[in-house]
């Protein structure tokens, strides 16, 4: 098994370290640069033009490497499928919104109701690849043994689930390497887990999503020679979201991708405040990595202590996975 995993993450390590420069370069023909707000600090000013769309540096990797995997018979077809269907769907939604924005300078891209209707047909897919299949309507309570059986409720609970948890791992990529770095803490955790419960197939997933970043992070890491942009980050939604669900640890995600949840509670939190008082703050600027970088931190500080942050609820959610077996 262990083989498995060093051929397949690092066969997938190696094609984002080998296409990592013509990516980049093909982006920057196409003049897809990234804008910067204005409020943040003059650090990050100077990654006006940065390549956007980054992401497919990674997905092209994690995408081939899971076929393969799947033509190998190491993961069933269902499986394989759901996960790319949330991977490259929203994958897809993101690129899209990236191309109109900075390639077709459209506004803002996608509008909300666009990238809803997007998301929602991606779930729709998913329900599909399961059509006929008995689902497991459960719940598993973190840290405890108890389930709990939602029922017919399952179904709207799963959509919200994957769209809120695939916006929050939106919200996380703004720094150099940032949601890079988290993403493989994350997905860390989901190898064990996926060992655990039995699924080879979803463990050697997992480790190729950490291979395929790894050789990213080589062009993202701090200064960034490209972003990921909402092509990559709404992808790592994807895949995140699908790992939890294929695994049924759909509420022990909240502990493992916490980050996540803080970064997205930190903008619920900026913008529900700002309209009750009328204009004013919580936060210098949301999500909340930026509230650090106004406080005047290095940005590398930042990233290496949201670094550790994913890695240390990782470590937690994996405990608590342990303790409901």
């Amino acid at each position: 098994m262990i083989r498995e995993f060093l051929l397949y993450g690092g066969a997938a390590l190696l094609i984002a370290l080998i296409t990592g420069p013509f990516i980049i370069k093909a982006l920057k023909r196409l003049k897809a640069g990234a804008t910067i707000q204005e409020e943040l600090s003059k650090e990050h000013q100077v990654k006006v033009g940065t390549p956007l769309m980054g992401g497919i540096i990674f997905v092209i990797p994690v995408t081939v490497m899971s076929l393969i995997l799947w033509y190998k018979g190491l993961i069933d077809w269902r499986s394989v499928l759901a996960f790319l269907v949330f991977f490259l769907g929203y994958g897809f939604i993101g690129f899209m919104d990236d191309y109109l924005k900075v390639v077709k300078k459209h506004s803002d891209g996608l509008n909300i109701k666009q990238k809803l209707v997007g998301q929602c047909a991606i779930f729709l897919v998913y329900l599909l690849i399961f059509y006929g299949q008995q689902i497991d309507t459960s719940l598993a309570i973190p840290f405890t043994h108890w389930k709990l059986s939602i029922g017919y409720a399952y179904i709207p609970f799963l959509l919200l689930f994957v769209v809120g948890f695939s916006n929050a791992v939106n919200f996380t990529d703004g720094m150099d390497g940032l949601l890079s770095g988290c993403m493989i803490a994350s997905c860390w955790s989901y190898v064990f887990i996926s060992i655990i419960a039995g699924n080879t197939g979803l463990a050697i997933i997992a480790a190729i999503i950490i291979g395929s970043l790894l050789g990213y992070l080589r062009y993202n890491y701090h200064p960034a020679r490209v972003f990921m942009g909402d092509t990559g980050s709404l992808a790592l939604g994807g895949a995140l979201t699908a790992l939890a669900i294929l695994t049924k640890t759909e509420l022990l995600l909240v502990v493992v991708g916490a980050v996540y949840v803080i970064e997205m509670l930190s903008v619920v939190m900026q913008i529900s405040y700002f309209k009750i008082t009328k204009g004013k703050r919580i936060f210098k600027m949301a999500p909340i990595h930026h509230h650090f970088s106004l406080l005047k931190w290095e940005e590398l500080k930042v990233v290496w202590s949201f670094w550790l942050a994913s890695a240390l609820f990782g470590l937690l959610g994996l405990l608590g996975y342990i303790n409901t077996i």
